[in-house]
Protein backbone atom coordinates (compact mmCIF):
# COMPACT_ATOMS: atom_id res chain seq x y z
CA UNK A 1 0.00 0.00 0.00
CA UNK A 2 1.29 3.18 -1.11
CA UNK A 3 1.65 6.47 1.34
CA UNK A 4 -1.56 8.44 -0.14
CA UNK A 5 -2.99 5.05 0.39
CA UNK A 6 -2.18 4.55 4.11
CA UNK A 7 -3.20 8.42 4.41
CA UNK A 8 -6.41 8.27 3.37
CA UNK A 9 -7.27 3.94 4.83
CA UNK A 10 -6.18 6.12 7.99
CA UNK A 11 -6.62 9.50 7.99
CA UNK A 12 -5.13 11.81 10.75
CA UNK A 13 -7.95 12.43 13.54
CA UNK A 14 -9.60 15.93 12.73
CA UNK A 15 -8.95 19.05 15.38
CA UNK A 16 -11.53 20.12 17.20
CA UNK A 17 -13.41 23.26 15.83
CA UNK A 18 -12.02 26.20 17.03
CA UNK A 19 -14.21 28.16 19.86
CA UNK A 20 -13.87 29.89 22.57
CA UNK A 21 -13.54 26.71 24.73
CA UNK A 22 -10.88 25.75 21.80
CA UNK A 23 -8.67 28.92 22.25
CA UNK A 24 -9.33 28.90 26.37
CA UNK A 25 -7.56 25.20 26.67
CA UNK A 26 -4.75 26.35 23.92
CA UNK A 27 -4.25 29.45 25.51
CA UNK A 28 -3.69 27.78 29.12
CA UNK A 29 -1.41 24.96 27.18
CA UNK A 30 1.26 27.63 26.20
CA UNK A 31 0.85 30.13 29.42
CA UNK A 32 1.71 26.33 30.76
CA UNK A 33 4.76 26.03 28.72
CA UNK A 34 5.84 29.65 28.79
CA UNK A 35 5.73 29.60 32.93
CA UNK A 36 7.82 26.30 33.19
CA UNK A 37 10.47 27.50 30.86
CA UNK A 38 11.02 30.16 33.34
CA UNK A 39 10.67 28.41 35.74
CA UNK A 40 13.20 26.27 34.54
CA UNK A 41 15.92 28.26 33.54
CA UNK A 42 15.21 31.21 36.26
CA UNK A 43 18.61 32.62 37.93
CA UNK A 44 17.58 32.64 41.25
CA UNK A 45 15.88 29.27 43.52
CA UNK A 46 12.94 31.98 44.48
CA UNK A 47 11.31 32.02 40.86
CA UNK A 48 10.00 28.74 40.38
CA UNK A 49 7.47 29.28 43.54
CA UNK A 50 6.32 32.67 42.40
CA UNK A 51 5.81 31.33 39.23
CA UNK A 52 3.89 28.82 41.13
CA UNK A 53 1.66 31.21 42.55
CA UNK A 54 1.54 33.44 39.33
CA UNK A 55 0.65 30.10 38.00
CA UNK A 56 -2.23 29.70 40.47
CA UNK A 57 -3.71 32.97 40.44
CA UNK A 58 -3.95 32.23 36.71
CA UNK A 59 -6.26 29.19 37.07
CA UNK A 60 -10.12 30.14 36.74
CA UNK A 61 -10.10 33.12 34.39
CA UNK A 62 -12.50 33.76 31.13
CA UNK A 63 -9.41 34.70 28.64
CA UNK A 64 -11.28 37.12 26.95
CA UNK A 65 -8.13 38.89 26.15
CA UNK A 66 -6.86 36.18 24.37
CA UNK A 67 -10.39 34.88 22.79
CA UNK A 68 -10.84 38.57 21.15
CA UNK A 69 -7.22 38.33 20.16
CA UNK A 70 -7.84 35.11 17.65
CA UNK A 71 -11.11 36.45 16.35
CA UNK A 72 -9.42 39.80 15.35
CA UNK A 73 -7.06 37.43 13.79
CA UNK A 74 -9.19 35.18 12.04
CA UNK A 75 -11.24 38.58 10.70
CA UNK A 76 -8.01 39.85 9.57
CA UNK A 77 -7.12 36.63 7.55
CA UNK A 78 -5.19 34.61 9.97
CA UNK A 79 -5.97 30.66 10.04
CA UNK A 80 -8.03 29.59 12.96
CA UNK A 81 -5.58 28.15 15.82
CA UNK A 82 -2.48 29.42 14.43
CA UNK A 83 0.34 29.11 17.39
CA UNK A 84 1.91 32.80 16.41
CA UNK A 85 -1.98 34.14 18.07
CA UNK A 86 -2.30 31.75 20.67
CA UNK A 87 1.15 33.05 21.63
CA UNK A 88 -0.11 36.87 21.82
CA UNK A 89 -2.93 35.53 23.45
CA UNK A 90 -0.85 34.04 25.95
CA UNK A 91 0.97 37.44 26.22
CA UNK A 92 -2.25 39.50 26.51
CA UNK A 93 -3.33 37.13 29.48
CA UNK A 94 -0.01 38.09 31.81
CA UNK A 95 -0.88 41.82 30.87
CA UNK A 96 -4.31 40.87 32.00
CA UNK A 97 -2.78 39.04 35.05
CA UNK A 98 -0.18 42.00 35.77
CA UNK A 99 -3.49 44.57 36.04
CA UNK A 100 -5.53 42.21 38.12
CA UNK A 101 -2.39 42.04 40.71
CA UNK A 102 -1.76 45.58 41.10
CA UNK A 103 -5.56 46.48 40.63
CA UNK A 104 -5.80 44.17 43.86
CA UNK A 105 -2.75 45.66 45.75
CA UNK A 106 -4.63 49.20 45.53
CA UNK A 107 -7.76 48.10 46.71
CA UNK A 108 -6.53 45.90 49.15
CA UNK A 109 -8.66 43.06 47.69
CA UNK A 110 -8.25 40.19 49.71
CA UNK A 111 -10.07 38.08 47.20
CA UNK A 112 -10.03 37.03 43.64
CA UNK A 113 -11.60 34.54 41.70
CA UNK A 114 -12.89 33.18 45.02
CA UNK A 115 -9.34 32.79 46.06
CA UNK A 116 -6.94 34.76 48.00
CA UNK A 117 -4.82 37.53 46.16
CA UNK A 118 -1.16 37.58 45.20
CA UNK A 119 -0.66 39.81 48.32
CA UNK A 120 -2.19 37.69 50.65
CA UNK A 121 -0.45 34.59 49.71
CA UNK A 122 2.80 36.49 49.45
CA UNK A 123 2.16 37.74 53.18
CA UNK A 124 2.40 34.09 54.33
CA UNK A 125 5.81 33.56 52.94
CA UNK A 126 7.16 36.34 55.27
CA UNK A 127 10.00 35.34 57.47
CA UNK A 128 8.09 36.29 60.98
CA UNK A 129 4.88 35.08 60.93
CA UNK A 130 4.15 37.30 64.49
CA UNK A 131 4.52 40.12 62.68
CA UNK A 132 1.22 40.81 61.11
CA UNK A 133 2.17 44.16 59.73
CA UNK A 134 5.36 43.37 58.46
CA UNK A 135 3.84 40.83 56.60
CA UNK A 136 1.15 42.57 55.11
CA UNK A 137 3.92 45.18 54.03
CA UNK A 138 6.09 42.50 52.51
CA UNK A 139 2.67 41.20 50.95
CA UNK A 140 2.21 44.18 48.76
CA UNK A 141 5.23 44.95 47.90
CA UNK A 142 6.27 41.76 46.64
CA UNK A 143 2.79 41.56 44.98
CA UNK A 144 3.56 44.65 42.68
CA UNK A 145 6.99 43.23 42.04
CA UNK A 146 5.56 39.88 40.72
CA UNK A 147 2.81 42.16 39.13
CA UNK A 148 5.89 43.68 37.16
CA UNK A 149 7.23 40.51 36.04
CA UNK A 150 4.00 39.65 34.70
CA UNK A 151 3.90 42.82 32.88
CA UNK A 152 7.75 41.80 31.21
CA UNK A 153 6.79 38.84 29.92
CA UNK A 154 3.90 39.62 28.22
CA UNK A 155 5.78 42.49 26.70
CA UNK A 156 8.50 39.62 25.96
CA UNK A 157 5.63 37.09 24.10
CA UNK A 158 3.67 39.90 22.25
CA UNK A 159 6.95 41.27 21.20
CA UNK A 160 8.57 37.95 20.00
CA UNK A 161 5.61 37.04 17.91
CA UNK A 162 5.30 40.80 16.32
CA UNK A 163 9.03 40.62 15.37
CA UNK A 164 8.34 36.64 14.02
CA UNK A 165 5.68 37.86 11.60
CA UNK A 166 7.16 41.30 10.54
CA UNK A 167 4.50 43.34 12.01
CA UNK A 168 6.46 45.03 14.99
CA UNK A 169 5.83 48.51 13.35
CA UNK A 170 2.09 47.87 13.43
CA UNK A 171 1.42 46.16 16.64
CA UNK A 172 4.39 48.59 18.55
CA UNK A 173 1.91 51.74 18.66
CA UNK A 174 -1.03 49.32 20.14
CA UNK A 175 1.06 47.93 22.44
CA UNK A 176 1.98 50.84 23.54
CA UNK A 177 -1.43 52.50 23.38
CA UNK A 178 -3.04 49.72 25.74
CA UNK A 179 -0.26 49.97 28.36
CA UNK A 180 -0.53 53.93 28.73
CA UNK A 181 -4.86 53.73 28.78
CA UNK A 182 -4.77 50.92 31.14
CA UNK A 183 -2.46 53.11 33.53
CA UNK A 184 -4.27 56.12 33.12
CA UNK A 185 -7.69 54.55 33.35
CA UNK A 186 -6.04 52.95 36.53
CA UNK A 187 -5.26 56.38 37.90
CA UNK A 188 -8.82 57.92 37.26
CA UNK A 189 -10.59 54.68 38.96
CA UNK A 190 -7.95 55.80 42.00
CA UNK A 191 -10.50 59.18 42.21
CA UNK A 192 -7.56 60.75 40.61
CA UNK A 193 -8.34 64.58 38.81
CA UNK A 194 -11.17 66.06 40.11
CA UNK A 195 -11.88 68.76 37.34
CA UNK A 196 -14.84 66.35 35.80
CA UNK A 197 -17.79 64.85 38.03
CA UNK A 198 -17.28 61.38 39.33
CA UNK A 199 -19.74 60.40 36.30
CA UNK A 200 -17.84 61.89 33.94
CA UNK A 201 -14.84 60.64 35.52
CA UNK A 202 -15.92 56.82 35.52
CA UNK A 203 -16.98 56.99 31.83
CA UNK A 204 -13.56 58.18 31.30
CA UNK A 205 -12.03 55.25 33.61
CA UNK A 206 -13.96 52.78 31.76
CA UNK A 207 -13.07 54.04 28.11
CA UNK A 208 -9.26 53.63 29.23
CA UNK A 209 -9.04 50.87 32.00
CA UNK A 210 -11.45 48.32 30.73
CA UNK A 211 -13.18 49.21 27.04
CA UNK A 212 -9.55 49.31 25.28
CA UNK A 213 -7.48 46.23 26.63
CA UNK A 214 -10.72 43.97 27.05
CA UNK A 215 -11.50 44.20 23.73
CA UNK A 216 -11.03 46.78 21.19
CA UNK A 217 -6.98 46.31 21.62
CA UNK A 218 -7.15 42.36 21.65
CA UNK A 219 -9.12 42.43 18.88
CA UNK A 220 -6.79 44.96 17.17
CA UNK A 221 -3.67 43.30 17.91
CA UNK A 222 -4.95 40.05 16.24
CA UNK A 223 -5.63 41.41 13.60
CA UNK A 224 -2.86 43.62 12.86
CA UNK A 225 -0.65 40.43 13.78
CA UNK A 226 -2.63 38.42 9.98
CA UNK A 227 -1.78 41.96 8.06
CA UNK A 228 -4.99 43.49 8.44
CA UNK A 229 -5.16 47.39 7.12
CA UNK A 230 -6.13 50.15 8.73
CA UNK A 231 -9.64 49.94 7.27
CA UNK A 232 -10.42 46.78 9.67
CA UNK A 233 -8.64 48.23 12.64
CA UNK A 234 -10.84 51.37 13.05
CA UNK A 235 -13.72 48.01 12.68
CA UNK A 236 -12.31 46.56 15.86
CA UNK A 237 -12.20 49.82 17.58
CA UNK A 238 -15.98 50.59 16.55
CA UNK A 239 -17.07 46.59 17.73
CA UNK A 240 -14.41 47.14 20.48
CA UNK A 241 -15.16 49.65 22.13
CA UNK A 242 -18.96 49.77 23.31
CA UNK A 243 -18.44 46.14 23.92
CA UNK A 244 -16.12 46.79 26.35
CA UNK A 245 -17.56 49.80 27.73
CA UNK A 246 -20.60 46.97 28.30
CA UNK A 247 -18.16 44.70 29.94
CA UNK A 248 -17.53 47.03 32.51
CA UNK A 249 -21.17 48.16 33.52
CA UNK A 250 -22.12 44.45 33.85
CA UNK A 251 -18.62 44.53 36.37
CA UNK A 252 -20.31 47.26 38.21
CA UNK A 253 -23.53 45.77 38.77
CA UNK A 254 -22.24 42.79 39.70
CA UNK A 255 -20.28 44.45 42.56
CA UNK A 256 -23.05 45.75 43.68
CA UNK A 257 -25.91 43.12 43.16
CA UNK A 258 -23.50 39.80 42.15
CA UNK A 259 -23.27 36.73 44.53
CA UNK A 260 -19.96 36.17 45.82
CA UNK A 261 -20.35 32.91 45.49
CA UNK A 262 -20.38 33.06 41.98
CA UNK A 263 -18.30 35.73 41.17
CA UNK A 264 -15.55 35.11 43.53
CA UNK A 265 -14.83 38.08 44.93
CA UNK A 266 -16.20 39.98 48.13
CA UNK A 267 -19.89 40.96 48.36
CA UNK A 268 -19.05 44.16 49.76
CA UNK A 269 -16.03 45.74 48.62
CA UNK A 270 -16.98 48.17 45.68
CA UNK A 271 -19.14 49.80 48.17
CA UNK A 272 -16.73 49.72 51.16
CA UNK A 273 -13.91 51.52 49.03
CA UNK A 274 -16.67 53.67 47.83
CA UNK A 275 -15.76 53.12 44.22
CA UNK A 276 -16.85 55.46 41.80
CA UNK A 277 -18.36 53.63 39.15
CA UNK A 278 -21.41 54.72 36.38
CA UNK A 279 -23.84 52.97 38.10
CA UNK A 280 -23.08 55.06 41.35
CA UNK A 281 -22.65 58.22 39.67
CA UNK A 282 -25.97 57.78 37.93
CA UNK A 283 -27.35 56.94 41.54
CA UNK A 284 -26.11 60.32 43.06
CA UNK A 285 -27.00 62.21 40.19
CA UNK A 286 -30.82 61.26 40.42
CA UNK A 287 -30.93 60.96 44.06
CA UNK A 288 -33.20 63.31 46.54
CA UNK A 289 -31.30 64.94 49.53
CA UNK A 290 -32.66 61.90 51.69
CA UNK A 291 -31.30 59.39 49.25
CA UNK A 292 -28.14 61.23 48.99
CA UNK A 293 -27.55 61.57 52.64
CA UNK A 294 -27.84 57.47 52.61
CA UNK A 295 -25.07 57.53 49.95
CA UNK A 296 -22.96 59.77 52.36
CA UNK A 297 -23.09 57.84 54.98
CA UNK A 298 -22.89 54.46 53.04
CA UNK A 299 -20.52 54.43 50.54
CA UNK A 300 -17.17 54.25 51.23
CA UNK A 301 -17.88 52.94 54.39
CA UNK A 302 -14.83 50.70 55.55
CA UNK A 303 -17.26 48.76 58.19
CA UNK A 304 -20.21 48.36 55.70
CA UNK A 305 -22.44 45.40 56.47
CA UNK A 306 -25.10 43.59 54.39
CA UNK A 307 -27.56 45.80 56.17
CA UNK A 308 -26.18 48.77 55.32
CA UNK A 309 -25.40 47.76 51.59
CA UNK A 310 -29.47 46.43 51.15
CA UNK A 311 -29.73 50.41 51.85
CA UNK A 312 -27.66 51.29 49.23
CA UNK A 313 -28.75 48.63 46.68
CA UNK A 314 -32.81 50.22 47.26
CA UNK A 315 -31.24 53.99 46.44
CA UNK A 316 -30.02 52.53 43.47
CA UNK A 317 -33.09 51.23 42.39
CA UNK A 318 -35.40 53.72 43.58
CA UNK A 319 -33.46 56.13 41.37
CA UNK A 320 -33.44 53.76 38.37
CA UNK A 321 -29.64 54.24 38.13
CA UNK A 322 -29.84 49.91 38.04
CA UNK A 323 -32.41 49.81 34.70
CA UNK A 324 -30.54 52.50 33.27
CA UNK A 325 -27.23 50.54 32.93
CA UNK A 326 -29.11 47.63 31.78
CA UNK A 327 -30.06 49.89 29.37
CA UNK A 328 -26.86 51.32 28.48
CA UNK A 329 -25.37 47.79 28.31
CA UNK A 330 -28.22 46.24 25.86
CA UNK A 331 -27.47 49.69 23.99
CA UNK A 332 -23.81 49.04 23.52
CA UNK A 333 -24.69 45.19 23.34
CA UNK A 334 -26.77 46.13 19.84
CA UNK A 335 -24.24 48.77 18.86
CA UNK A 336 -21.34 46.02 18.54
CA UNK A 337 -23.83 43.62 16.70
CA UNK A 338 -24.70 45.67 14.28
CA UNK A 339 -21.32 46.04 12.96
CA UNK A 340 -21.24 42.38 12.11
CA UNK A 341 -22.51 42.74 9.35
CA UNK A 342 -19.85 43.61 7.63
CA UNK A 343 -19.36 41.61 3.96
CA UNK A 344 -15.79 41.02 4.15
CA UNK A 345 -15.40 39.42 7.85
CA UNK A 346 -14.99 35.78 7.59
CA UNK A 347 -18.48 33.75 8.99
CA UNK A 348 -16.18 32.09 11.71
CA UNK A 349 -14.72 35.18 12.95
CA UNK A 350 -18.88 36.90 12.64
CA UNK A 351 -20.15 34.07 14.19
CA UNK A 352 -17.84 33.85 17.10
CA UNK A 353 -17.90 37.67 18.17
CA UNK A 354 -21.66 37.69 17.73
CA UNK A 355 -21.53 34.44 20.33
CA UNK A 356 -19.04 36.88 22.91
CA UNK A 357 -21.36 39.83 22.52
CA UNK A 358 -24.23 37.83 24.50
CA UNK A 359 -21.52 36.18 27.31
CA UNK A 360 -19.75 39.88 27.83
CA UNK A 361 -23.20 41.06 29.05
CA UNK A 362 -25.52 38.34 30.45
CA UNK A 363 -21.64 36.83 32.19
CA UNK A 364 -22.51 36.11 36.34
CA UNK A 365 -19.09 36.32 37.36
Amino acid sequence: MSVEQLVHAFPRPRRPPVDAGWVRAETDRVLADFLREQAERASDRCLPTLVAVITDFLDGGKRLRPIFCHWGWVAGGGAPGASAVLHAGAGLELFHTFALIHDDVMDCSALRRGKPTVHEVLATRFRDDTDAEAAHRFGMNAAILLGDLCLAWADDLLQSVAAERGRSPRVQPLLHEMRTEVMVGQYLDLGGEHTDSPLDRSWRAIGCKTAGYTVEKPLQLGAALAGADEDLLSWCSAYGRPLGEAFQLRDDLLGAFGDVAVTGKPALDDFRDGKQTVLMGLTWERATPRQREVIRRRHGDPHLDEEGADELRTVIRETGAEASVRRLINDRAAEASLLLARPDLPDAAAEALAGLVGQVTRRTR
